[in-house]
C-alpha cells in the first residue's frame, strides 16, 4: 500500500483528493493538512507511529509555511518522503524552488484523476514526474529571470567526478530524455543507459530526475534551447 498525505489549505480540494486516492486498492490516506506546518507536524506523528507517508501531496500557497519551506523540512527528516507539488499554473516559478529543494515532481491541480493516480504511484515507485517539454518550459522561464548560469569555467569543480560518457548523459537527462532515449542517442542497450544514469546520481548525489535537471541548467551543461 502506497502511503500518502495530502496538504492544501483548500478543504474542498484537500478532501477531494483524499476522496479519490482512499477509493484506490494499492493507496491509502494516512492524514491530510492544511499548511505546510501541519504538514510537517502529521509526518513526524505518523512516522512516529511506524506508518510514514511514502508521498505527500503538497500545495504551494498556505499560510504559516508554504510547500516550499515544508517540503524542505520534510525532506530533512528521515524517513523522508517523496514530495509531489500541486500546482495552479505550469510555469510558477514556486515550482522551481520545489524542485531545487528536494521535489520529485509537480502536476497541474486541473489534470484529470487518472493523471493524479498515476502521479502518485510514479512518484512513490521513485520515479521523478517531469514531463520533458514541461520541465523544459519551466527552467528556461526560471532562467530568463533568475540567476545566471554557472559558466563553462565552474564545470568541473561541479561535476569532476563525471567521466565524459557520463556527462553527457546527464546533458541528455537535463534536456528531458528518457532512458531509451538516451540509449538511442548514445547507440547503447536501455539498461546500460540506465546504469550510466544511476552512476550519475549517485556520484552526484542527486535524488531523482527532478534534482538532476535543475543541476544540468545551474551549471550550464544544458541552456534553454540548446
Amino acid at each position: 500500500m502506497i502511503g500518502v498525505l495530502v496538504v492544501d489549505d483548500q478543504s474542498m480540494v484537500r478532501e477531494g483528493f483524499a476522496a479519490l486516492l482512499a477509493a484506490q486498492e494499492d493507496i491509502e490516506v494516512l492524514g491530510t493538512a492544511a499548511d505546510g506546518q501541519a504538514a510537517v507536524d502529521v509526518a513526524r506523528s505518523l512516522a512516529a507511529r511506524g506508518r510514514p507517508a511514502d508521498v505527500v501531496l503538497m500545495d504551494v500557497r498556505m499560510p504559516r509555511m508554504d510547500g516550499i519551506a515544508a517540503t524542505e523540512r520534510l525532506l530533512a527528516e528521515p524517513p523522508a518522503p517523496r514530495v509531489l507539488v500541486l500546482t495552479t499554473f505550469d510555469l510558477d516559478d514556486h515550482i522551481y524552488a520545489a524542485l531545487r529543494v528536494g521535489a520529485s515532481g509537480f502536476l497541474l491541480k486541473h489534470a484529470p484523476a487518472a493523471e493524479l493516480l498515476n502521479a502518485v504511484r510514479v512518484i512513490a515507485a521513485g520515479e521523478a514526474l517531469l514531463a520533458p517539454e514541461v520541465t523544459q518550459r519551466l527552467i528556461a522561464h526560471y532562467l530568463a529571470t533568475g540567476p545566471t548560469p554557472a559558466a563553462d569555467g565552474d564545470r568541473p569543480a561541479v561535476l569532476a567526478a563525471l567521466t565524459p560518457r557520463e556527462t553527457e548523459v546527464l546533458r541528455l537527462v537535463g534536456r528531458g530524455l528518457s532512458n531509451r532515449e538516451i540509449a538511442e542517442r548514445l547507440f547503447v542497450v536501455e539498461q546500460t543507459a540506465k546504469t550510466h544514469v544511476s552512476r550519475v546520481f549517485g556520484k552526484l548525489a542527486l535524488r531523482d530526475r527532478a534534482q538532476a535537471v535543475v543541476l544540468a541548467y545551474e551549471t550550464g551543461l544544458v541552456t534553454p534551447g540548446r
